[in-house]
């Protein structure tokens, strides 16, 4: 096994900071479910495949009852995560809100589309760390609200948000958090963190009643966020199913990019052969390579059909077994 490359600044490895975060799931470990791709049973010649389904066991040589000679992907189910809130919205909060905690954050405010994923994993985790949340969504309140706009309904504050209003998200989230925090509490960018030691060894809490704001923005878009994701990208790689030293591509559906790029750094930082494409949701591929400063870490693809369900398709490149 190769060693684990040290970080950039200080030389403690990412091993070692991943084992010394707190984190706010209990496990990073997820179902794979493996898809192997059969001939097609029909007589015409197109193009036709039939999918059998095997969920994978990642501790027991998973991946080993796929009928031999056929192609196989992976599937990595997030979404099991959690009944209410899971996906990678999930594994963005998985160090940042035991970090905003420990900075002693009382409220965090955030903001989403009226459907955020985003908004309601916020809304529901805050409600199990003892925090108070306040959800910005954006456009008119629904008549029978539905879906996430219902959970964040059920588990935050939910203020709706004018289109024109929710166009300045910066101002917008500054502004609601500093009604929030009142005349005595403060407000910070989750953000302002970065430069300060990710592992905090001190209790931080205060034990005064005034309000400590934390603003998230829209998506978890923040250095912390990816530190969750590298926790998975830490987890599968030391499974049976995908090795340290097996050459595996990872396909992952992106809107704002924050999963896509900590899965990369994941896989640079652990020293793997991975490979990430992110399939854009909205954006235009120009900005997304403009704003990867880092280059050659993701490879930004543009949308060609309607987005799937799935949240991370993992294919192995190993040759099919003979």
């Amino acid at each position: 096994m190769r060693p684990t490359p040290p970080l950039a600044a200080g030389g403690r490895t990412v091993a070692n900071l991943l084992s010394a975060t707190e984190w706010m799931l209990p496990s990073p470990a997820s179902q794979v479910h493996t898809i192997s791709v059969l001939p097609s049973q029909s007589p015409t010649p197109r193009h036709e495949l039939a999918f059998s389904n095997l969920t994978t066991s990642l501790g027991n040589g998973g991946g080993k009852g796929v009928e031999a000679g056929s192609h196989r992907f992976h599937v990595v189910r997030d979404d099991l995560l959690h009944p209410l809130a899971n996906g990678n919205k999930a594994r963005k909060l998985d160090a940042l809100l035991p970090l905003l905690r420990r900075r002693g954050a009382t409220d965090i405010v955030t903001c989403g589309g009226c459907q955020s994923a985003h908004a309601a994993a916020v809304a529901v985790h805050c409600a199990e760390w003892g925090i108070r949340s306040h959800i910005l969504l954006r456009g008119e309140q629904l008549d029978v609200p539905t879906g996430y706009n219902l959970i964040s309904l059920m588990f935050g504050n939910v203020t709706y948000a004018s289109r024109s209003l929710y166009a300045q998200r910066d101002e917008m989230l500054y502004e609601h958090a500093t009604r929030v925090a009142g005349s005595n509490g403060t407000v910070m960018w989750a953000d302002d963190i970065i430069g300060e030691d990710l592992v905090v060894d001190e209790d931080t809490t205060y034990g005064n009643c005034s309000r400590r704001v934390m603003i998230v923005k829209e998506g978890a878009g923040t250095v912390q966020a990816l530190l969750g994701v590298m926790r998975l990208v830490d987890y599968l790689s030391g499974t049976t199913l995908f090795g340290q030293d097996e050459k595996v591509h990872i396909v992952v559906d992106s809107g704002t990019g924050t999963t896509a790029v900590g899965l990369a750094l994941g896989a640079v930082c652990l020293g793997l052969q991975w490979r990430v494409t992110a399939v854009m949701l909205a954006d235009t591929l120009e900005r997304m390579v403009e704003n990867d400063t880092h280059g050659s870490l993701v490879q930004w693809v543009n949308r060609s059909s309607p987005r799937s369900g799935i949240l991370i398709v993992i294919e192995d490149t190993r040759p099919p077994s003979l």
